[in-house]
């Protein structure tokens, strides 16, 4: 049983040393744990393709029927937004010059013919009474006929209020205007877009004008996506340096309306001058938590401060609310130079804020214009918007890229008021404290030498040569790191036509001289050598290293990956593409500089690093290295742990360095050394299956903030998709659709120059789905919507974030949010996720169906198999949470049951069996209610093999071993590479009744697919546990429920392969057989 993947909390430990310090530690731990010869085992993946695709391919069409296939950005304006002004003050601020001077920076720039004509249209009476009342609306109407003199007078009733003859029907028309994008948005025919209108909107209340503002634009948006589209969350993000209030008190009391306003404050001393504004006012009733007041209490409020607001604060806050439809009350006042918001925000900023949002809503965003009273400022503010609208890279921002000290207060002061309402914030448990920085402060500027282009391009770089599949395992044609690994993924890019939308990048060697800017001369000859050793040469020298096998292709193979890497980086960094990736194997972040190392020959990333350095003409060239992959990238973190040009970040699990690479290097608290001190950033999971949740949550409060402080000038992925769901070495939860948000998060870093470089990831159907949608979103599309409700984060996972904070708070301000102690001690412990517990299980499953509820009977499996295909599978993605048992039909089956003769132990079982089936959830579904069983998560009460429950339910399980009756529907794995360790059934059969040979119980057995041992749970004694560490035997049956585990997949299985056992084991239960095998 390998180390490597036993389920948390097995009590498997062993003490293992470093790589870097033992290379010859291969011949007792391998990469994914126990003997490599035992691991790599693998069955014919043949035998169960076609039934592996047509699950894959099930999978596949829930995914793709919930993304929008909707592109282009929408542009409304109209000449009558130039007929509202001021008839008594010419000069005033909010004047037809500002939309004209819009239009004309967009004419300028050649925006406007890239971008889709809307034509706008008058609201409707009904449209506007769904934020304001009837008397408003008359009394509003009523002012085209009114004289100038009167129009003054009514005016002045108002505050900073003016009325014109024509304004009732230039408000109208804004207001429809805004509604023309909300429908074709919501129906695909656009993607996003972008209202240029006037008079702002967000100041005006249900019965009075307020702030410049009649109608409020962006509030009866709001109501109309509910009313005409169904649409059940919204959320409004308000940048307009005054607080929309309008907005506030039209949603405070509504928990479908999300509200974030970031704006000028000053303790209520700047306009509008109330307590409301403040960010204590969260919200009321079923609402609190719901509206977010942002306030800044200085002037001169920057980039990297508004960065900040969105990274810690709106960006988690919204992940957990997973809104349908995104509006953005667009005010430009807070752009430097502007006279009334004295802040410093520059248009690049108001770009990669942009491109934040459009990771929400599977991009469905329409922006309207609010406030901005610099007419240069504003129309370059609107332009960038515009701009990242249509898809182009974020561009690379200026200096200061540290927020200040005031901006944390504020950010601190929201976290706080909002903490008790959103998980999401409650990962920050600790208090930071407000120390000076160990290191000079970052305020950083990426280098951008002359041989960096700068320009914008849409175009993303492949690289891919069939060659790499030259590197293979002569004596393990089923080892994991297998040539199918880079064939599937490429093969998955061409049927969803990226191919073809990237441009291709010519492969190339790597030349030695270029290998040796991060391997000595010793380690590249020794290498170079392979091409030309016999076989058992080659067989004899990878037992030398750790995970490392030869052939005689292998030196060159590696010599691809790394080349194809440095073409990549030169196409990114002369402007040829924006972006890149490098389908390449072997993988690279293991590789030390004098050995190889887990796979890796060369370590790809930390060459294209220091090729990039000396290809720009500039070694310090910032550089970001972030490697998601499930192994800490010890190698990477070696080269560069005294380098601070240099910043590594990789999130891994390290289960307290009992997994592979089995280093305490591997801990949160190795931050670097000497200059590079705070440069190696070290997410190191313990316990838990970690999935979306975990990670969004570490990038939203421990990646982004950090790199963004950082500011490089480019960014390397090292990208393995073995903390994938499904991976047989990784164990974790990770879905394609998470790794699209992660990517889409980097691509606000660097000017936008992501080159995403394959690592590891050893099941073949996620890293290609995985990889191709990291491919898809570098190409500009929006990523697709995540389960929801998206699970709160893995208790464990919480932890390892608030270390990693705790260890970097000295290093990097952008982390020292402060959250009091007596705020945190009020909120009650939330409800672990998956907390296991060997003492016993205290089930937290939800309770049975009522009573007298109809009850549908079936025959067995097949039938329950052939109501689940029957489901309208388009309806619901693939990432939704199972519903609440009381929204689940149920069925009643009788294959499983037991004789009337069996004792009354056994009688519990005797009762008809419910089965769960997945259906489409409600959007009101209780977020408790399925936090426990969404994407991630792992149930309350598990099997004795550390059972995690599944999303998409194919398959039945039963809990009796439980001591419940309920018959859960999961979803097995078709195939492992593990079941030729399935031997025949001995000639005495398989007696269930058999107790644990070690210990005598009879509570809760398995059977050992391999010997035949029997042997009790996780939840008794751990014998089965440990039989299969010690005589690595990974496939397991349960006497309870008779479902068939993998100790290595960390998963279930259902193949033909376990039929005979299954099959037996039922007889021996029931007395009967189960139906044939088909």
């Amino acid at each position: 049983m390998a180390s490597g993947s036993d389920p948390p909390g097995s009590g498997m430990k062993s003490v293992r040393r470093s790589p870097r310090l033992s290379p010859q530690a291969g011949s007792e731990k391998q990469k994914g744990g126990g003997s490599l010869q035992e691991v790599k085992r693998r069955g014919r993946m043949e035998r169960s393709r076609e039934e592996q695709e047509q699950l894959s391919g099930r999978l596949e069409m829930l995914d793709l029927s919930s993304r929008s296939a909707a592109s282009g950005t929408g542009l409304v304006y109209s000449e009558i937004f130039t007929r509202h002004q001021n008839l008594w003050d010419v000069s005033h601020v909010e004047s037809p010059d500002r939309v004209t001077s819009i239009m004309s920076e967009l004419r300028q720039q050649e925006l406007l013919s890239r971008c889709v004509t809307v034509e706008p249209r008058e609201a409707t009476e009904e449209e506007l009474l769904l934020a304001h009342t009837n008397l408003y609306v008359d009394a509003v109407r009523a002012t085209q006929t009114m004289t100038q003199t009167e129009l003054q007078s009514l005016s002045d009733r108002y505050d900073s209020v003016y009325l014109h003859p024509e304004s009732f029907q230039v408000c109208v028309t804004a207001v429809g205007s805004v509604l023309q994008l909300v429908d074709r948005v919501l129906t695909s025919e656009l993607r996003n877009g972008f209202a240029v209108i006037r008079p702002p909107g967000h100041h005006a209340q249900a019965s009075q004008p307020n702030g410049f503002c009649v109608f409020n634009n962006v509030a009866i948006a709001a109501r109309y996506a509910q009313k005409r589209h169904a649409v059940s969350r919204v959320l409004i993000v308000d940048w307009d340096v005054h607080h929309g209030q309008g907005i506030q008190y039209l949603f405070q009391e509504d928990p479908s309306v999300l509200y974030f306003s970031v704006h000028r404050y000053e303790g209520g001393a700047f306009w509008p001058h109330l307590q409301e504004s403040d960010c204590s006012f969260v919200g009321s009733g079923r609402a609190e938590g719901r509206n977010i007041n942002l306030p800044w209490n200085k002037t001169g409020m920057s980039d990297a401060d508004y960065i900040a607001a969105f990274q810690q604060v709106l960006l988690p806050v919204a992940y957990e609310f997973q809104p349908q439809l995104v509006l953005v009350s667009a005010g430009f006042d807070a752009a430097a130079g502007d006279p009334k918001g004295e802040m410093c925000v520059s248009p690049q900023c108001f770009h990669i804020l942009t491109h934040m949002l459009m990771s929400l809503a599977e991009g469905r965003l329409v922006l309207a214009l609010e406030g901005g009273y610099d007419l240069q400022a504003t129309a370059e503010g609107a332009a960038a918007c515009i701009r990242a609208l249509l898809g182009e890279a974020c561009p690379p921002l200026t200096p200061p890229t540290v927020p200040s000290d005031s901006a944390l207060e504020s950010i601190s002061q929201t976290v706080s008021a909002l903490y008790p309402h959103w998980a999401s914030l409650q990962v920050l448990t600790g208090h930071m404290s407000k120390g000076r920085v160990s290191r000079p402060a970052a305020n950083h500027s990426s280098p951008m030498p002359a041989s960096i282009n700068t320009s914008v391009t849409k175009t993303t770089g492949l690289v891919y040569d069939k060659k790499m599949m030259e590197h293979v395992n002569l004596w393990d044609r089923h080892h994991p790191e297998q040539p199918q690994r880079i064939f599937k993924i490429f093969s998955k890019h061409q049927q969803l036509g990226l191919v073809d939308r990237c441009h291709r990048i010519p492969a190339r060697l790597a030349t030695e001289e270029e290998l040796a800017m991060c391997h000595s001369l010793q380690h590249i000859e020794q290498m170079k050598a392979t091409a030309e050793l016999k076989p058992r040469e080659l067989h004899k020298l990878g037992n030398e290293f750790t995970s490392i096998f030869f052939s005689n292709q292998s030196f060159q193979c590696a010599q691809l990956a790394a080349g194809s890497c440095f073409s990549a980086v030169d196409s990114i960094l002369s402007g040829q593409v924006s972006n890149g990736v490098a389908i390449v194997r072997p993988p690279g972040h293991h590789a030390e500089r004098d050995a190889p190392c887990g796979f890796c020959l060369f370590n790809t990333a930390a060459l294209t690093a220091r090729y990039a350095q000396k290809n720009s003409h500039d070694p310090r060239l910032r550089i970001l290295i972030l490697d998601w992959d499930v192994h800490h990238g010890n190698g990477t973190q070696h080269m560069f742990e005294d380098d601070d040009s240099v910043l590594y970040v990789s999130l891994h699990r390290y289960d307290n360095g009992t997994f592979f690479p089995f280093s305490e290097d591997a801990a949160a608290d190795r931050v670097g050394v000497a200059k590079g001190a705070g440069f190696n950033v070290n997410v190191a999971w313990s316990g838990g299956r970690m999935g979306d949740s975990d990670y969004l949550a570490a990038f939203h409060h421990v990646v982004m903030p950090i790199a963004a402080e950082f500011n490089p000038g480019l960014v390397l992925v090292s990208a393995g998709f073995d903390a994938a769901r499904g991976d047989p070495l990784g164990g974790y939860q990770v879905t394609p659709e998470g790794y699209a948000h992660l990517t889409h998060m980097l691509m606000s870093l660097a000017g936008g120059r992501v080159l995403i470089i394959l690592e590891g990831g050893y099941n073949l159907t996620s890293i290609s789905d995985s990889m191709a949608m990291c491919t898809s979103v570098l190409l500009g599309d929006p990523p697709p919507s995540l389960v929801t409700p998206l699970p709160p984060p893995h208790h464990c996972a919480v932890a390892t974030i608030s270390e990693v904070i705790q260890q970097h708070a000295p290093y990097w301000r952008s982390l020292r949010i402060t959250v009091p102690e007596s705020v945190r001690a009020a909120v009650p412990s939330p409800k672990h996720r998956g907390k296991r517990s060997s003492q016993g299980r205290k089930s937290d499953k939800p309770p049975l169906p009522a009573a007298g509820e109809h009850v549908a009977t079936m025959d067995g499996l097949e039938q329950l198999m052939q109501g689940l295909a029957s489901l309208d599978i388009h309806q619901t993605s693939a990432n939704q949470a199972p519903p609440t048992p009381e929204d689940m039909p149920t069925m009643e089956v009788k294959g499983d049951r037991k004789s009337e003769s069996e004792n009354s132990q056994s009688a519990e079982s005797t009762q008809p069996q419910r089965v769960t089936m997945a259906a489409a959830e409600s959007d009101q579904a209780d977020p408790k209610a399925g936090a426990g069983s969404g994407e991630g998560g792992e149930p309350a009460a598990e099997g004795a093999c550390g059972w995690s429950k599944p999303q998409v339910s194919l398959e039945l399980t039963c809990s009796t071993e439980m001591g419940g009756d309920t018959l859960y529907v999961v979803d097995p794995l078709p195939w492992c590479p593990h079941l030729d360790a399935v031997k025949p059934l001995p000639p005495s059969g398989i007696d269930v009744f058999q107790p644990c040979s070690d210990c005598g119980s009879d509570a809760e057995n398995w059977i050992c697919l391999t010997c035949y041992q029997v042997c009790c749970g996780r939840y008794v004694n751990e014998h089965m546990v440990t039989h299969g560490a010690v005589l690595e035997h990974p496939v397991v049956l349960s006497f309870s429920d008779l479902s068939v585990w993998c100790y290595l997949c960390e998963s279930y299985v259902h193949h033909q392969v376990l039929f005979e056992a299954k099959n037996a084991a039922h007889f021996a239960k029931f007395g009967e057989e189960v139906p044939p095998w088909s």
